[in-house]
């Protein structure tokens, strides 16, 4: 008996944190009588200043492209401050962007510090002299959609938006293998539970590729913050204010060049997760942040903690009972054959051999198992904020 019960509560926390909350909130937002009013269209805002914030790291190979695009945006340049921040670069990135030719009209700094300490570092060194009402923050390897900054400003009308997270796109290529399927369709869906969150009440973290903040909330964070931008934003959130999230605004980015790029991200990602966890754990406190730990707790917590941990539970408790019935054998008979097909698929990665119909149990496995070597990372203290990036495409 007891058993059984581990197996179905271990199940059901799973399928919430995957799919069931996703579900839940798409039928309470269907009950739900008050709807959220839509920002004004974007030609009809007064256009507030704003700064625009890239740090880089050793990105010579990109940053001419990204000099280009944050020019083609599609906003005044007398209200655009452009500002790089190429600290720790060793590779030319600075001098590449000196000898870059600032047109007319356009506002453009170059921040350089021979030492590394960071992206957060970075950004630290630059906020005291931001005076622009509203600040965007982009990777120096990702392209923004013209109207980017536009979508993102109107959302700021409203006075209890305190930030504003854009979409993050991965461009996948017919020959991707599944560092890149994978990724491309995580943040498919990533998106859509964005989506969600922002109509119920607010986003619970932003990604760094594309997201802005009110200057006057702009909170500084421990300085060994792994995922400093996911930080911000919730602090932001704490302090009463909703996080919006603009889908016309995106930014694209190649997907990670192999598997092995690709799990080192996620096992960044997931120590920073767990560290985010620790550090904002006041917002566990439904009875304090209301609707807000509703909504951290089921789309992130669980899926940094829980879920993961019960994965090999469920296993277990269900080849455990295998004598209780015939619905228990077709159960463990689909979770062998979803972890099979993961190796299988890893396996044949090793090899060169790309079969498509692998890549979701793949990357599922990549990402739950980069919880377990993230946690150790950070209890080891392993895991620095001045990290390594990912190799792109």
């Amino acid at each position: 008996m007891w058993l059984a019960w581990v197996f179905w509560i271990g199940l059901a926390i799973v399928l919430y944190t995957y799919a069931g909350y996703g579900i839940l909130v798409i039928a309470v937002l269907k009950l739900r009588r008050t709807r959220t009013t839509s920002p004004p269209a974007a030609k009809s805002v007064a256009l507030p200043a704003v700064s625009l914030i890239i740090p880089a790291y050793n990105e010579a190979g990109a940053i001419a492209e990204k000099f280009e695009n944050s020019l083609a945006l599609d906003y005044p340049r007398e209200r655009l401050t452009i500002v790089f921040v190429t600290d720790g670069s060793n590779d030319g990135t600075d001098t590449l962007l000196q000898s870059l030719q600032t047109p007319p009209g356009a506002t453009i700094t170059v921040l350089h510090s021979a030492e590394r300490r960071g992206k957060l570092a970075a950004v630290e060194r630059v906020m005291p002299t931001i005076t622009t009402p509203i600040t965007v923050f982009s990777d120096a390897n990702t392209l923004l959609n013209h109207a980017a900054l536009q979508n993102l400003v109107r959302h700021y009308t409203d006075p209890s938006i305190g930030a504003v997270a854009g979409e993050k796109r991965v461009h996948m290529e017919a020959a991707a293998g599944v560092q890149g399927v994978g990724e491309g369709l995580y943040w498919k869906y990533e998106s859509w539970l964005k989506r969600l969150d922002a109509e119920l009440y607010s986003v619970v973290g932003a990604a760094g590729e594309l997201f802005s903040v009110r200057t006057t909330l702009y909170e500084s964070v421990p300085p060994d913050s792994i995922i400093e931008d996911f930080e911000l934003s919730m602090r932001i959130a704490m302090r009463g204010y909703r996080v919006a999230y603009a889908p016309d605004a995106y930014a694209v980015e190649e997907h990670s060049s192999s598997l092995g790029e690709e799990w080192k991200r996620k096992v960044r990602i997931s120590a920073g997760g767990l560290q985010s966890v620790i550090r904002l754990r006041s917002v566990l406190n439904p009875f304090r942040y209301g609707i807000l730990s509703f909504q951290y707790i089921s789309h992130r917590v669980l899926r940094w903690t829980l879920a993961p941990l019960l994965l090999p539970v469920i296993f277990l408790a269900n080849a455990g009972l295998m004598g209780a019935g015939v619905l228990y054998v077709v159960l463990l008979i689909g979770q062998l054959l979803f972890y099979g097909a993961a190796l299988a698929g890893l396996m044949l990665e090793q090899l060169g051999l790309r079969v498509k119909l692998f890549y979701i149990p793949m990357y599922f496995c990549v990402m739950n198992c980069a919880v377990y070597v993230g946690a150790l990372r950070l209890l080891r203290g392993k895991q620095s904020a001045v990290w390594e990036k990912a190799q792109r495409t």
